[in-house]
């Protein structure tokens, strides 16, 4: 009898296509993801029912069709290091249609591109078993809330291949920078409308569409629309010093910036020019009145909605 299979023994590879859907040979020196919470489901699809008629009672058996793959995972939204220096999982955030812009020694910028996105190839081995999911597209949500790590949440769809057996490669994973937990001390801005607030929750969701076609001539994995969500808990404030109810009735833009970070090539600045206050609630946590607050970034320009900035 052979020995069991560790699910903790996976190495997970990606790497961006130069054409869509080629594998791109992702290795372990390169391109090894240091992730959190895999999800992994090889072989989604359809079930075609043959519906058959034939003498009995029995099953008719099904054709298996659209067959794709899915990975799910979070990974820590930390910056290089290095300013001007991209981080290890700027190829992620890319294939979920966001474009990256690189000042040499000064930034790395990513903000939502609506044409020309990019895809990748996904390399997951499995105590021996590789499985590869090309043209791989995703949704992301980028997740900061008080007192625990910045991160990033990834949801990936990919062409389904046939798993084999391979060795497990062996991975670096020295790209990947330590967090720093979002704090008082390491969190020095967090303002809605230009006015400060004390934010215990905050999250981006990019709002990607991704829908795989499966047609004869092409089979792709694509990102069809976007609609983008901020979400965040702060404590309330008097109304005469803010106030969200008059601010979603008149359906007002705002800017929203928060900062995270204060070394040199470890700052990072998640910028919404334009994000429409929406319909604000009211909780409480340690006896203490909290705003739940929605905001959905508009484009004031083309790929304006929104902006991650790393300096």
């Amino acid at each position: 009898m052979s020995a069991p299979q560790y699910w903790k023994e996976k190495r997970v590879l990606f790497a961006l296509e130069g054409v869509y859907g080629d594998d791109a040979g992702p290795n372990g020196a390169a391109n090894a993801i240091l992730a959190q919470d895999v999800t992994y489901k090889p072989m989604e699809g359809q079930d075609k029912e043959r519906d058959l008629e034939q003498p009995g009672m029995s099953a008719s058996g099904t054709i298996p069709t659209e067959l794709h793959s899915t990975l799910s995972f979070t990974v820590d939204l930390s910056a290089s290091g290095v300013a001007g220096t991209a981080p290890a999982w700027g190829p992620l955030l890319r294939a979920c249609g966001v474009a990256e812009t690189i000042a040499v020694g000064t930034s790395v910028t990513y903000t939502s591109v609506a044409q020309g996105h990019e895809a990748g190839t996904f390399h997951l081995n499995i105590d021996g078993t590789r499985y590869v999911m090309r043209g791989s597209r995703g949704k992301a949500e980028l997740m900061l809330d008080a007192q625990d790590t910045p991160k990033i949440k990834f949801d990936f769809t990919g062409l389904f291949d046939l798993p084999s057996a391979v060795a497990p490669p062996t991975v670096d994973l020295l790209s990947w920078v330590e967090p720093l937990v979002v704090s008082h001390q390491n969190t020095p801005t967090f303002s809605i409308d230009s006015v400060d607030f004390v934010m215990k929750t905050a999250k981006l969701n990019l709002g990607n569409k991704v829908e795989s076609r499966f047609l004869v001539g092409a089979e792709r994995v694509l990102i069809t629309d976007k609609s983008e969500l901020f979400e965040t808990t702060v404590e309330a404030k008097p109304l005469g010093d803010y106030n969200p109810f008059q601010k979603a009735l008149a359906m007002a833009q705002v800017p929203v910036e928060m900062v995270h970070g204060t070394e040199a090539g470890k700052i990072v600045t998640l910028s919404l020019p334009t994000a429409q206050m929406q319909r604000p609630s009211i909780g409480q946590s340690q006896g203490v009145k909290e705003w739940p607050l929605r905001l959905v970034p508009r484009a004031a320009a083309l790929n304006s909605q929104w902006s991650l900035t790393l300096t």
